[in-house]
């Protein structure tokens, strides 16, 4: 009785952590205390790899960020998947289906190693092409609801060099940091509101009590996801939406993840 419950949980666990919570997409929310941005609702979605046969994947995706009635969109990047052009949808077919995102004051982004990998600056072309804003180690001025913030971005560590004081050159608080990688949060100036990251997409499995045993980040489960408080810095690092090397996941659901300031 025992060994057939056993052989029974396995193919349970199987199952479910190739086949069903890798297809799961759920609304993360965070209240963030910060005066100097309140009143302001932030969609952050990142690490796509969307495959060549997930356009459903990609049109629910976009149908829960408008769901969030969003002011801004921001992202981190990789939005292709694998190394090989054959392994993702095409660039442009993405975008065809991200330019349906219902963004009051648009859609700011950084590139993700994958990105790079695949063809970084003709990603680039088509996603500013397309009103997508790319950040390589730069900032822009948004005035959302009176209030004038900067989003600034950083390069990828894997692929690229991020120069994160050419990133901030001239900006004023309040200051909005994204890096695909939240390997640089120790090096980002106090004095940043608040980062965003992803590329680690929380380990994928998450087991009880030990965490994420395959992190792909110089500290480990440090910085893998949700709200990082640290010297007085605040990083949030998502979970993401797709998945990388193995289609699996394992009590770690892909997410799209909702800001409000108060």
């Amino acid at each position: 009785m025992k060994k057939a419950f056993l052989i029974f949980l396995a193919i349970f666990l199987f199952i479910y952590s190739f086949f069903i919570e890798p297809n799961m997409l759920t609304v993360k929310q965070y209240k963030i205390n910060d005066s100097t941005l309140k009143g302001i609702k932030i969609v952050f979605a990142s690490d796509f790899h969307i495959k060549p046969n997930q356009t459903k994947r990609l049109n629910k995706v976009v149908e829960m960020i408008n769901e969030q009635n969003p002011d801004i969109v921001l992202s981190v990047g990789d939005f292709v998947n694998g190394h090989e052009e054959n392994m993702t949808m095409p660039i442009a077919d993405i975008v065809k289906q991200l330019k349906n995102i219902k963004s009051k004051y648009g859609i700011y982004t950084v590139l993700g190693n994958h990105d790079w990998w695949i063809d970084g600056e003709g990603i680039i072309a088509t996603l500013t092409s397309n009103g997508i804003k790319v950040l390589t180690n730069s900032n822009t001025k948004v005035n959302i609801n009176g209030k004038d913030i900067f989003i600034a971005g950083v390069e990828d560590k894997t692929t690229r060099t991020p120069e994160i004081y050419s990133a901030l050159e001239n900006t004023k608080n309040p200051v909005i940091l994204l890096t695909h990688s939240p390997d640089v949060f120790p090096k980002v100036p106090s004095d940043i509101n608040l980062t965003l990251s992803g590329h680690v997409h929380g380990g994928q499995v998450r087991l009880p009590l030990l965490g994420a045993l395959i992190v792909p980040s110089d500290y480990g489960d440090k910085y893998s996801l949700g709200l990082v408080e640290e010297k007085g810095k605040k990083m949030i690092v998502t979970k993401g939406i797709g998945n990388s090397i193995l289609n699996v996941r394992f009590n770690c659901v892909p997410e799209i993840v909702v800001i409000e300031f108060e």
